[in-house]
């Protein structure tokens, strides 16, 4: 499993608002393309963000479904991005007197990318998301509340 973490000068709040807007999730997200639909229950279990990977004109629709949700804690996601595969992501955040440490782990875990060595998958996984939460980083810290 690949796991970053990052410092975010900005509350829990003002994280988890970007974590749990679905709209915004092509705005931090590598490899989101752009959102086209989140349904109105997002982020409650069960819930999906509607989206595209890639660049036009090779665009793949897909899926990013919430799995467990845990308000200003958790939110664990399956995210889908076939022919590639199935993933869980995990962010889980913990309040500091300077901001939130945010955690993010991922893992293949269903179709050709789960197939792939954790050792040779996670320093791509890493790569990709540390500027994920660099990105997130940037918006939250924008938000303060």
């Amino acid at each position: 499993m690949s796991e970053n973490e990052c410092m975010i000068h900005a509350s829990v709040d003002d994280v988890f608002a970007v974590l749990t807007d679905g709209w915004s999730y092509a705005g931090w997200v590598v490899g989101a393309s752009r959102v086209r639909d989140v349904e109105p229950t997002w982020p409650q279990p069960g819930s999906s963000i509607h989206h595209s990977v890639g660049t036009w004109p090779l665009l793949i629709d897909d899926t990013t479904t919430v799995e467990e949700y845990v308000p200003l804690s958790l939110l664990r996601l399956r995210v889908r991005a076939w022919p590639t595969g199935e993933g869980q992501v995990e962010f889980e955040a913990t309040p500091k007197d300077d901001g939130c440490h945010l955690v993010m782990r991922e893992r293949a875990v269903k179709g050709p990318a789960a197939m792939i060595p954790q050792a040779a998958l996670d320093p791509v996984l890493s790569l990709r998301n540390t500027e994920t939460l660099r990105r997130l980083r940037l918006i939250a810290e924008g938000r303060k509340t």
